[in-house]
């Protein structure tokens, strides 16, 4: 991946997995135009690296994100209605294209989450939290609705859980968050980087084709009536899938009890969850 110069994130990638962090540590990771268009931007450019297997989204600071900056909120708010839409536009855009993404995603979430913040934790393939972390659905409060980060929401917390916490915009913990499924997990905040090593550890043992197909199929499935359609459908893939190159080195290892050509030796595939976890702690300072 070509390296690119950002102002409002950073990107590493680092022995095969991308890492995103937002760095508006000051203003609490809040995004405005600027991080919308970079974001966008690093996480098509990180889905297109072959060195990529899998990508983590952090932020530096104390805050995972804050929603959107107030400066930026106020300049919208005087928008006419076709320059609102085409900022809203922007942003769930952004949130497309990381709920796109044919590469896994993981969340590590600290500190505050509130708004679109929660966006982006629900547009990620598994979300793991501090045990401290806050989260809040904040947008009714301001006279406003959670409407470009909707979709994402309802469906890692549920229609009945949203209904609550998009009316109510009150503040919920990470416990409250585990148990209604937003997040998969909840650990200590010194253990968040070793669990999410663990994580991609196992991330980086599986087929990159494989991985795709399975994100494809749980976006296709989910929610789609178990009809003749569906199980031709779903029998085609795997047809397809256990004809490719993949798909049979996969097999033939496992009978050979070997590990598959895209595992890389030991050495060569650690997680890089230590360097992430080294700076994250001296940007928290």
């Amino acid at each position: 991946m070509k390296k690119t110069k950002y102002t409002a994130i950073e990107v590493d990638v680092d022995r095969g997995v991308g890492i995103v962090w937002l760095n508006r540590p000051e203003l609490h990771n809040a995004f405005n135009e600027t991080m919308i268009a970079e974001l966008t931007r690093a996480f098509t450019e990180i889905d297109r690296d072959p060195r990529v297997r899998a990508m983590v989204l952090g932020a530096n600071g104390n805050s995972f994100c804050a929603g959107a900056d107030l400066n930026w909120m106020k300049k919208m708010s005087g928008y006419s209605f076709e320059q609102n839409f085409a900022d809203a536009q922007a942003l769930a855009g952004m949130m497309q294209t990381l709920n796109g993404m044919k590469k896994p995603t993981i969340a590590r979430v600290h500190g505050a989450v509130y708004a679109g913040g929660m966006g982006l934790v629900a547009a990620c393939d598994i979300a793991i939290a501090a045990q401290d972390v806050e989260f809040c659905l904040s947008e009714a409060r301001l006279g406003l609705s959670p409407a470009t980060i909707s979709p994402y929401v309802i469906a890692a917390m549920g229609a009945r859980h949203a209904r609550r916490y998009f009316l109510t915009a009150e503040r919920f913990t990470a416990a409250e968050a585990f148990r209604i499924g937003f997040v998969h997990d909840i650990v200590l905040g010194d253990e968040l980087d070793r669990r999410i090593g663990e994580l991609l550890g196992d991330l980086l043992k599986t087929g990159p084709n494989a991985v795709v197909a399975c994100k494809e199929l749980v976006r296709d499935v989910a929610g789609s009536k178990i009809d003749l359609d569906l199980i031709k459908d779903t029998a085609t893939r795997i047809a397809t899938i256990r004809a490719t190159d993949e798909g049979r080195e996969g097999i033939r290892a496992f009978l050979e009890k070997r590990k598959p050509a895209w595992v890389e030796p030991a050495k060569a595939s650690s997680t890089g969850a230590k360097p992430a976890a080294k700076k994250v702690r001296k940007k928290s300072k």
